[in-house]
């Protein structure tokens, strides 16, 4: 593995500093832990590697392959602080991209190229809400930033990558629905779009970068506590 611990941990600890712990003060409804699955997919992106080659890969999600592409959140919203509709919320979400077998035509020799044990991205985010008392059902909107460790799995002429890799940046949208059931139930709708910017070490010293996009459709249920 060869993970820059370094990086990564400065980048977490920025994102950290900022994220939602939330005061003892805290009212219970303000504070709620969601998971997620459903359909992800990504368009083409363009691959540089350092030693020369270029070429442009077609990405397949295969959500629902082993290892299913899910995510979890934790939302605390401001409720205290006099600002109920504006929450705040750390993201982790394992989102994957398989190589397609049009993009291994034009790379001779490559044979194996993903990252399906997660580009595992996790971000902070703020979300707005758009909340009425006599109204069961919430719309919401949010954006974020945060860091992407993808998993490289790279097999070429050269040599095999097999590991966990500090990525990057990534930056999040969302856009959704809650509905709630119960006083510590709701369940909810979204769309959300992640951009990675993606620069691991591969073999024999190379590096390799590409800007991925994933969006997803995604279906969860959150409990307020």
């Amino acid at each position: 593995m060869r993970l820059n611990t370094g990086r990564a941990a400065a980048l977490l600890s920025a994102i950290l500093a900022f994220a939602p712990i939330a005061p003892g003060s805290a009212r219970a409804e303000d504070l709620q832990i969601s998971v997620y699955g459903g359909y992800q997919t990504a368009p083409h992106s363009d691959v540089k590697v350092s030693d020369g080659t270029d070429f442009t890969a077609g990405w397949e999600g295969n959500s629902f392959k082993s290892p299913q592409y899910y995510g979890v959140r934790g939302t605390w919203w401001l409720t205290d602080l006099g600002k109920p509709n504006i929450g705040l919320s750390i993201d982790y979400t394992h989102a994957k991209v398989y190589a397609d077998d049009a993009t291994f035509g034009k790379t001779p020799g490559w044979t194996h190229f993903e990252f399906t044990d997660g580009l595992n991205l996790l971000t902070l985010n703020g979300i707005y809400r758009i909340q009425k008392p006599d109204r069961k059902w919430t719309p919401y909107i949010g954006a974020g930033v945060g860091i992407n460790v993808p998993h490289v799995e790279v097999t070429r002429p050269s040599g095999k990558t097999f590991g966990y890799e500090f990525g990057g940046v990534t930056l999040q949208a969302q856009a959704g629905i809650s509905y709630q059931i119960s006083e510590r139930w709701s369940v909810f709708g979204e769309y959300k779009g992640n951009y990675s910017f993606i620069d691991v070490p591969i073999d024999s010293g190379a590096r390799l970068k590409t800007d991925i996009i994933t969006n997803a459709v995604n279906l969860g249920v959150s409990f307020h506590f």
